[in-house]
């Protein structure tokens, strides 16, 4: 009979850590609590705690700052660059596309946040519905569009679904391109950019509420008068360029 191995303290300290990251008690980007403090939790010493981290963070899953501490990484999966995204990003049609993904991304992440949002994550929520407050106020289409992006990741955050949060966080890039997109296609109308703002507050207001179903239908709607709102700018946009042909044709 082989000889069995017992693990050492710091690779069961790794694997709650791992364990903490899973169930969503530890999100992307946040900071772990002190050294002295997760050793205290856990009742190690704190150089079998450090040797735990420095493993994760072999592995990409924490990074450390010089001075500021250890953080859960942002993205625990590679950035999406599956050449198929990248045609999806480019082709106008692949705006559409992504529209309707995002209707069961992120009215999933609305309901999910309203069931099991914590009082911090309502918290952070409005504060980077603050942000994006702010841009509108500016106008600034590039600003706004990363102020929503971080909006929308902020609220998959709060559902404290791991994977639900990995994938919103790998597609950060493709999300602000077609928010920016939108948004400068939504110029025209600033009626509707004026209704889609306050979506946006019903959305935030229902997370908060604690109100799953209202926040996603809340989401849904949102996005829904969004890509309705875009077919209507095509459709009129195409009948100018044809009118503009004829013109055209009829000079010559």
């Amino acid at each position: 009979m082989g000889q069995i191995q017992t693990k050492k303290l710091a690779e069961v300290i790794a694997e709650q850590l791992e364990s903490m990251l899973i169930d969503g008690q530890l999100l992307p980007g946040q900071r772990l609590p002190s050294e002295r403090e997760l050793a205290a939790q856990f009742a190690v010493s704190r150089p079998s705690l450090r040797e735990a981290i420095l493993t994760l963070v072999s592995k990409g899953l924490l990074y450390r700052k010089q001075g500021g501490g250890t953080y859960v990484a942002e993205q625990l999966t590679p950035q999406v660059t599956d050449p198929l995204m990248q045609l999806v990003a480019a082709r106008p049609e692949g705006q559409f596309d992504l529209l309707e993904f995002r209707h069961a991304l992120e009215g999933m992440a609305a309901y999910y946040a309203a069931l099991r949002g914590s009082e911090d994550d309502c918290n952070a929520l409005k504060s980077a519905f603050k942000r994006v407050q702010n841009e509108v106020a500016t106008g600034a289409i590039s600003d706004l569009a990363k102020e929503l992006a971080d909006f929308y990741l902020c609220m998959a955050k709060g559902s404290h679904n791991m994977v639900l949060s990995h994938v919103m966080g790998n597609l950060m890039s493709l999300l602000k391109e077609n928010i920016e997109a939108n948004l400068k296609m939504l110029q025209v109308r600033p009626d509707a950019c004026e209704k889609i703002h306050k979506q946006r507050e019903v959305i935030v207001s229902a997370i908060v509420a604690g109100n799953p179903e209202k926040a996603r239908h809340a989401s849904n709607e949102h996005l829904a008068f969004i890509e309705q709102t875009l077919l209507e700018i095509n459709r009129q946009d195409s009948r100018m360029q044809r009118a503009l042909r004829r013109i055209e044709i009829t000079k010559e």
